[in-house]
């Protein structure tokens, strides 16, 4: 599958979170984003300059413009059924996609309860990770820094052979 091909099905298949998507339309997809990402930042910048603040030895130019908003709306949905797809090829449920996310939500729910944040905004940053409930969540936040580097190796796992749970194998499938 091409960039092309790739960019049609996972727009096609918009709303789709069943079945399988192989590695290279998850990746000509993802490839796709990035460089609309550049284009639309670029010509937000062309297009609908805003504030260009310089500083000793720098020029830096913002730019929260219409049209990288709009590009990053339209591809969410089927960014996220593509991932949730290339879960499914390598044999695991999409949810394992959301896996950094639940445990961000799991940590601000621990962090909450033992009263870290109230420790943060003292300033007082060494009494969140004092005792047992420290170590815990000084653990978490660094199972929060190796999940997404997972679910990155996840998504780039070989397809199943075979049909799986999910679906026939993309590739032994005629499109």
């Amino acid at each position: 599958m091409g960039f092309a091909a790739a960019v049609k099905v996972c727009f096609r298949k918009y709303f789709t979170f069943s079945g399988r998507a192989s590695r290279p339309e998850y990746w000509w997809f993802i490839l796709f984003m990035l460089l609309g990402s550049i284009v639309t930042g670029l010509l937000d910048l062309v297009l609908f300059p805003s504030e260009v603040r310089t500083g000793p030895g720098s020029i830096e130019a913002e730019s929260d413009g219409p049209l990288t908003a709009l590009f990053t709306l339209a591809v969410l949905v089927p960014s996220v059924s593509a991932g949730w797809r290339r879960m499914h090829d390598s044999g695991r449920s999409g949810l394992f996609l959301l896996y950094p996310l639940i445990v961000l939500v799991g940590i601000a729910g621990f962090a909450n309860f033992i009263g870290a944040f109230d420790a943060a905004t003292t300033g007082d940053v060494a009494q969140m990770f004092t005792g047992l409930a420290g170590v815990v969540l000084a653990l978490s936040v660094v199972v929060l820094m190796i999940s997404p580097l997972l679910v990155l190796w996840w998504l780039t796992r070989p397809s199943q052979p075979g049909p799986n749970d999910y679906g026939p194998n993309p590739h032994e499938v005629a499109p």
